[in-house]
């Protein structure tokens, strides 16, 4: 495949590839409609507070997977670290636009991890050990998305390389826009906690 065709058709599979809504389908199997339940959201978070652990750990090996698969493809196919990572970011954009969902969809915090999983396994680690401390301090996911996502930029560049710094950016524009609400309910002091029953 010609790098040019490549630079065209993989953002495409990775959108398609990230737009699976597993916490949806986890949730149909189940009786449940997850976008009629809870926060209404289709990720992890939203499964946990509905349905409980082995579904909620099921969405996030299902969300995380598909932003991983989506590098892989991309380095298989030789793109460079930059083509790369817009094709991340096209994993975790479907997540967030599901074509399957008339482009609505979940914050993409999973998809994000999967896609740094093999992109920046090293920033992956960092991301995941501010998310859970401030989790532990805190009981509020959202807020763990948001600080460990605004310092993904920097780590991106300390720990790996200023190339990948693109990616760090967009992401963390993606995430903080769609979890816009969640700042307003955590500043108002509504927000929900880990496993506190909507």
């Amino acid at each position: 495949m010609e790098k040019n065709l490549k630079i065209v058709i993989l953002p495409i599979i990775a959108f398609c590839l990230g737009s699976i809504p597993f916490g949806l389908l986890i949730a149909k199997a189940r009786g449940v409609d997850l976008q009629k339940t809870g926060s209404r959201n289709i990720g992890a978070t939203n499964v946990l507070r509905t349905m409980g652990k082995l579904p909620a750990l099921l969405t996030l090996i299902g969300d995380i997977a598909k932003g991983a698969f989506v590098v892989w493809i991309a380095q298989y196919y030789g793109l460079d670290v930059f083509w790369i990572g817009i094709a991340g970011f096209f994993a975790v954009a479907g997540h967030v636009f599901s074509v399957f969902l008339r482009f609505r969809g979940g914050k993409g915090v999973a998809t994000a991890l999967g896609v740094l999983l093999i992109y920046s396994p090293q920033t992956c680690l960092f991301t995941i050990i501010i998310w859970a401390m401030t989790v532990a301090v805190t009981r509020y996911s959202s807020l763990g998305a948001l600080i460990s996502f605004a310092l993904l930029p920097l780590s991106i560049v300390l720990l790996d390389s200023q190339k990948k710094l693109p990616f760090a950016l967009i992401v963390f524009l993606l995430i903080a826009v769609k979890h816009k609400d969640n700042f307003h309910r955590l500043i108002s002091g509504t927000e929900f906690r880990i496993g506190q029953r909507q």
